[in-house]
């Protein structure tokens, strides 16, 4: 098998082949033990002229049959969630659009799916809290008709209009008294996005954990679950022990995931991931082992996963996009390494080597041979060859 020459952390170039493991068969039907989201990425269209002001360009046909594929790996599809460049260069019009067609995509395969609600269309500059319920009122509408479960994401504009807890609580109250159906919660943590730093009215990561358990209380009757991204593995759990009955945890903690996947004595988070969009046959294939009760087998297909989630999310975790939509490339998803906004430029080429090489040890390269061809012009323009 042919190889490559990548370079190390060191500034050194070391020849490399693929040894790894084949990527697994997906399992048979969706698995029934864990309710399991990938957070899906978008695929750029690479010849849009890409003008000041005109709106996100997606190919299309790649960026639906990558859905198809999630389904096909009996995972579901998390919807213009961050892991689509919510926030970082998907526009809101082009994300109606994508609810539109993912949700045609999702009625004639029967696959299951979430999506997100935000507060995107907003003009730039301050709003009021009222401004930001009506903005996601608008959003949730257009989800829950497209037929998707509606995840009520955290708001920059609430981030920077809030005063204190009291307006977290007047603004998802406000919004939540509204519902006629189950939604999710999201708590993005300020990792994946600076801006919402101090959400729920708190700095402190446990406080802030408290705020957000109270208002599930207040609100049980109308939430499905909340989905915590925080990468506090310790956090989660005490988090999850503290929701009321009725609402789930939903884990995206991408560098503890198995674990909290897992469980324990006191019960388990499901799971919506950004990194099972890049790891979706093993996750698919993992979950199914939990279906036969088999929790060590579950964990050990995904040990090999966790050191590529962990190069992936590193910090700054906010550009974990990257090294998703590289391996997409160099899976055969896609026909190029572009991203919008050109963000492909924002990780080191010693960064995507190292995720190809972990990537390759954790058996998620569908075809080894096509992953080095496709590195190797990547590693050229670098000028490595």
């Amino acid at each position: 098998m042919a190889g490559l020459l990548l370079p190390t952390r060191d500034g050194e170039l070391e020849h490399w082949s693929p040894t790894g493991p084949a990527a697994p068969a997906p399992p048979p039907k969706p698995p029934a033990a864990r309710v399991a989201y990938a957070a899906a990425h978008v695929v750029a269209d690479p010849l849009s002229p890409g003008e000041p002001g005109a709106a996100s360009a997606l190919d299309w046909e790649a960026t639906l049959a990558f859905r198809r594929y999630l389904w096909s790996c009996g995972l579901g599809v998390a919807e213009a969630m961050d892991t689509a460049q919510r926030g970082m260069g998907l526009d809101w019009p082009t994300t109606r659009e994508l609810l539109r067609r993912t949700g045609a995509e999702a009625r004639d395969c029967g696959g299951s799916w979430v999506a997100g609600v935000g507060t995107d269309q907003l003009p730039a500059g301050p709003a009021g809290v009222d401004e930001v319920v009506a903005a996601w009122r608008e959003q949730l509408d257009l989800v829950v008709e497209a037929g998707a479960t509606p995840v009520v994401m955290a708001s920059r504009a609430l981030a920077a209009a809030a005063h204190g807890p009291q307006d977290y609580h007047r603004a998802y109250g406000a919004l939540l008294s509204g519902c006629r159906r189950p939604v999710l919660l999201h708590w993005l943590g300020e990792q994946f996005d600076p801006a919402l730093r101090g959400y729920w009215g708190h700095t402190e990561v446990r406080a802030a954990a408290r705020e957000l358990s109270a208002l599930c209380a207040e609100h049980a009757a109308v939430l499905a679950g909340v989905k915590v991204s925080v990468l506090d593995a310790e956090v989660e759990i005490e988090f999850r022990r503290s929701l009321p009955p009725g609402v789930a945890c939903y884990t995206g903690d991408d560098f503890g995931y198995p674990g909290l996947i897992a469980g324990d004595e006191h019960g388990h988070s499901e799971a919506l991931l950004g990194i099972f969009d890049p790891i979706a046959p093993v996750a698919g294939t993992a979950l199914a082992k939990l279906d036969e009760g088999d929790r060590a087998g579950f964990l050990d297909l995904l040990a090999p996963t966790v050191p590529l989630a962990r190069e992936i999310f590193r910090a700054p975790t906010r550009h974990y996009k990257v090294g998703v939509v590289l391996l997409a490339y160099l899976g055969g998803h896609q026909r190029h390494f572009r991203m919008l906004g050109g963000l492909e430029s924002a990780r080191s080429v010693p960064h995507l080597a190292e995720v190809l090489r972990l990537a390759d040890r954790a058996g998620v390269l569908p075809d080894p041979d096509l992953a080095v061809a496709r590195m190797r012009p990547l590693l050229a323009a670098a000028g490595v060859y």
